[in-house]
């Protein structure tokens, strides 16, 4: 490891930065030096904004990936370089907010049953059971497991916060079935190479699209979206909006609010009024 790398590191860390972001923020100063080969710290203010041109016009980044690109150089060179005039004028891109995509309970069913590995199969059942963050599913560890409250604990999830999700009778079923095959110890999913390092979320993320193939389902299937669907299956069964907020371990409501807008009992529940249109008087029908 370089010391320009392991200075950037440490200043992420002391900014208690997640590990997602800290990834996210190296990853974007390695691809600037790769698509030069310079150290990033020989670069001048125009060749970085070149590079984010390149990546808009060239690469069409898509706005989100663009904005955590900025956000990492910005980071790496007002914070670890002390370059402050460095992207000042480069304004993040707007991001739209698409609806969620959202599995019908039949897919769902489908995309788990279609599931071969004991381990990605417990885990899978438990992202959709409990609305859960790949990363906050990759960090369970075999004591958040709490049988005699039926509660799970989740550890720092977004936001540096603890919190507490239902442990279905159902999933504690299935979880105790895995474990008898597997017998994790520290981390509930650990790696397979490394059992002392709990599994990588590329490898959830590849195995996710693999079983989203095998059932037969033409959604982009990630686990994102088996916790957009908790949401909103949670919604369709009555429970209250801001028990879901709670459990998603949403700050705001208005975050949680956009499961109202892909719920079917909400879309539905309005008549629209073409149906009362009397279409007796309407001149008769077209020949």
């Amino acid at each position: 490891m370089t010391l320009l790398r392991q200075r950037l590191l440490e200043d992420l860390q002391l900014r208690n930065l997640s590990p997602h972001t800290q990834e996210a923020y190296v990853r974007a100063v390695e691809q600037l030096a790769r698509f030069y080969r310079r150290s990033p710290d020989r670069l001048n203010r125009e060749q970085v904004r070149r590079y984010l041109v390149h990546l808009v016009t060239v690469e069409r980044v898509s706005p989100s990936t663009f904005n955590v690109c900025r956000c990492g150089l910005q980071f790496f060179y007002r914070i670890t370089l002390g370059r402050n005039w460095v992207l000042r004028d480069v304004v993040c891109a707007k991001v739209g907010k698409p609806l969620p995509v959202v599995l019908s309970r039949e897919e769902v069913a489908r995309f788990l049953g279609a599931i071969r590995s004991p381990k990605y199969r417990a885990l899978f059942t438990t992202a959709y059971a409990t609305g859960l963050r790949v990363s906050e599913l990759v960090h369970l560890q075999v004591g958040d497991i709490d049988s005699q409250r039926m509660a799970i604990r989740v550890r720092q999830g977004k936001g540096r916060k603890d919190r507490e999700v239902m442990l279905s009778p159902k999933l504690l079923e299935e979880l105790r079935a895995y474990w008898k095959v597997v017998k994790p110890q520290t981390w509930l999913f650990p790696s397979a190479k490394n059992p002392g390092q709990p599994l990588s979320r590329r490898l959830v993320l590849t195995a996710c699209r693999c079983s989203a193939r095998r059932a037969g389902l033409k959604k982009n299937v990630t686990p994102h979206i088996l916790r957009h669907t908790f949401a909103t299956h949670l919604l369709e069964a009555g429970t209250n909006i801001r028990t879901i907020q709670a459990l998603l371990g949403h700050r705001s409501l208005r975050t949680t609010a956009i499961y109202t807008f892909v719920s079917q009992d909400h879309v539905l529940a309005a008549t629209s009024p073409f149906e009362s249109l009397d279409r007796d008087n309407d001149g008769g029908t077209p020949s």
